[in-house]
């Protein structure tokens, strides 16, 4: 099967803050005929995440890297059309490490790379039924634990993965306290069940964050990092658990990062700061996805896709999602 016009774009050089269009390059190659234990995959949807960011620092982060000179790095759902390997079945969808590009090659090294379960809608499966959902289950529940009536502060909470925090955290019977940086988005949050959506970038947000929490924070589940960090450890409850998700505040800055000031809190409040990788939870993957499924089919969690149209728009895509223009998961079909 020769595949003719395979549009990618290359990661041409590794940026110095935020990744302008240098930092791309577009290619045009040909797919020849798949070697005994490949697959060919149509890249049908490509998943924008702010972890691209890091990935594209020299020796990338969390296992992820993306190398200059080949397709930028990025997960993304597509369609076996030609396969000399049984465990990508011709007509198969597939979801995992498919990068910027119309066609994908497989094989039996490619990591992070799974079928997508029957039943499932391709798009879910990079959003609420994918590495968001994951993400947001088994962050909240396996390292927030959180407990009925207790306060959970979400920073990022209109992003892809922040929204579904919040609403499991309501599923658990928590109090819910979400951070977003625009009235259409804490409206949207007000809509989805939070009790409270704050701006973040008010002068005052520690005051607004008093009285929406005046039992302190319970679990912060935090997308952001920087300041928002050390106000939610400033406020957190006697027991409180701190879930590190991720930082975006400091993705496009190169130096060192700044660590929180308000870590003290932690020793007085006999409180538990954790970071987690999702991949750490890969052979658990059904049991959220069974939860998640259930929910999303009652109607008791909600999601919502900001798609963009176009190979070539994937650049500015992750340049709306790093400034947190995106309204939802952001997905670029190609």
């Amino acid at each position: 099967m020769d595949l003719v016009g395979n549009r990618r774009i290359l990661l041409r050089e590794h940026p110095g803050g935020e990744p302008d269009d240098d930092c791309f390059e577009l290619s045009i190659d040909r797919i020849p005929h798949v070697a005994p234990g490949q697959a060919v995959v149509r890249v049908r949807y490509l998943s924008v995440d702010p972890a691209q960011r890091i990935w594209m620092n020299p020796g990338g982060a969390y296992g992820f890297e993306a190398v200059p000179g080949s397709p930028m790095l990025s997960l993304g759902v597509g369609e076996v059309v030609d396969s000399r390997n049984a465990s990508f079945p011709l007509g198969a969808w597939v979801v995992g490490r498919l990068c910027w590009q119309e066609y994908a090659v497989l094989d039996d090294r490619s990591t992070a790379t799974w079928l997508v379960p029957a039943g499932i809608d391709p798009v879910l499966a990079l959003g609420v039924l994918g590495m968001n959902g994951q993400t947001a289950y088994w962050g909240l529940f396996d390292i927030g634990k959180p407990q009925a009536g207790e306060t959970v502060l979400v920073s990022a909470a209109a992003g892809a993965t922040g929204s579904l925090v919040g609403q499991l955290a309501r599923i658990a019977g928590c109090r819910v306290v979400g951070l977003a940086g625009t009235e259409a988005k804490r409206a949207w949050l007000l809509e989805l069940g939070f009790d409270a959506a704050l701006d973040y970038r008010s002068p005052d947000l520690a005051k607004l964050l008093d009285e929406a929490c005046p039992d302190g924070v319970h679990v912060f589940f935090d997308n952001v990092g920087g300041d928002v960090l050390d106000l939610a450890l400033s406020r957190l409850a006697i027991g409180g658990r701190v879930v590190l998700c991720g930082a975006i505040a400091t993705y496009n800055d190169n130096d060192r990062p700044r660590g929180p000031a308000a870590y003290r809190m932690l020793i007085r409040q006999r409180g538990r700061m954790q970071g987690f990788l999702v991949l750490d939870y890969a052979d658990r993957y059904g049991e959220a996805l069974a939860q998640l499924s259930g929910w999303v089919a009652e109607g008791r969690l909600k999601h919502r896709e900001d798609v963009v149209h176009g190979l070539d728009n994937a650049p500015e895509a992750l340049r709306r999602v790093l400034r947190g223009d995106n309204d939802g998961k952001m997905i670029v079909a190609l």
